[in-house]
C-alpha cells in the first residue's frame, strides 16, 4: 500500500475494504467497498468474497456484487419463510 493511502486509512473497515478492492482487482472503486463494508454483515462479505476467489472470473468485482446480492435475497427469503 502507498504512503498516501496508509495516511486516509484510520479505521479498520477502511483497511479491510481497500485489501478487497486490491483483491477483486478494482481499486478504482474502493469507496464502493468502503461504503459496502461499512454497512453489511462481514459474514456476507466473507462468504461472496471466498466465493469469488474459488472461481475463476474474468470480473471478480461483478461476481463479487452479484453474489452479495444473491447472499442478501436468499437471507431474505429464509426470514419470510420462517414467518
Amino acid at each position: 500500500m502507498d504512503e498516501t493511502k496508509q495516511r486516509r486509512i484510520s479505521r479498520e473497515f477502511q483497511d479491510y475494504a481497500y485489501r478487497l478492492a486490491v483483491a477483486l482487482d478494482d481499486t478504482a472503486h474502493t469507496a464502493i467497498y468502503m461504503r459496502m463494508v461499512k454497512n453489511t454483515p462481514r459474514e456476507i462479505i466473507e462468504k461472496a468474497k471466498s466465493f469469488v476467489m474459488d472461481s475463476n472470473a474474468r470480473s471478480k468485482a461483478k461476481m463479487f456484487m452479484w453474489k452479495i446480492k444473491n447472499i442478501k435475497e436468499e437471507l431474505e427469503n429464509s426470514k419470510t419463510q420462517k414467518l
